[in-house]
């Protein structure tokens, strides 16, 4: 089905499309193969505050609070990622994102925690909405950590694709 455009579509998100049938109404949860369960559970929970629902090998479950589970870990074995592919362009999965509030002070507080707990930052980018920290979980998944600074996507969603610029906390 061809999506049509409205008056003002441009500017628009993709969730207003009100001709395109089938409509996603937003991210419900992710899952991850993990290699240890403990390991990657204990991350989630104790680096990340991830609210931890149940686990029980092989599987622990968390949520934010937005919903019955945005995250299910499945323990399969195997070996890391490793950090010397993190920046690897492949086909797959890149990162996942994670809101950790609104504002700048927001990202300075988790940047100010994840230096304390001992986590490697290996990226951080003002995305002019968002101020975002990237970092890996123990089996070597990108994951950034995000702040809404501006509201500006909302009457215009071209702001998310503003060129990034570094990020100094």
């Amino acid at each position: 089905m061809e999506r049509q455009k409205t008056p003002g579509s441009a500017k628009r998100s993709p969730a207003f499309c009100y001709h395109c049938g089938m409509q996603i109404k937003e991210l419900g949860h992710v899952v991850l193969y993990v290699t240890d369960l403990t390991r990657m559970a204990d991350f989630y929970e104790h680096t990340l505050g991830f609210h931890q629902i149940t686990r029980e090998w092989p599987v622990a479950l968390f949520s934010g609070g937005r919903t019955h589970h945005e995250l299910l870990l499945i323990e399969v074995g195997g070996r890391p990622r490793g950090i010397e592919h993190a920046h690897e362009m492949r086909p797959g999965l890149y990162h996942i994102g994670f809101k950790i509030g609104d504002g700048p002070e927001a990202a300075k507080k988790t940047y100010a925690e994840l230096k304390e707990k001992g986590v490697k930052i290996i990226g951080m980018t003002d995305h002019i909405v968002t101020h975002s920290i990237y970092i890996l979980d123990p089996d070597g998944n990108e994951l950034e950590l995000y702040a809404d600074v501006s509201d500006e996507w909302k009457k215009d969603s071209s702001a998310i694709l503003a060129p990034p610029k570094p990020l100094r906390l």
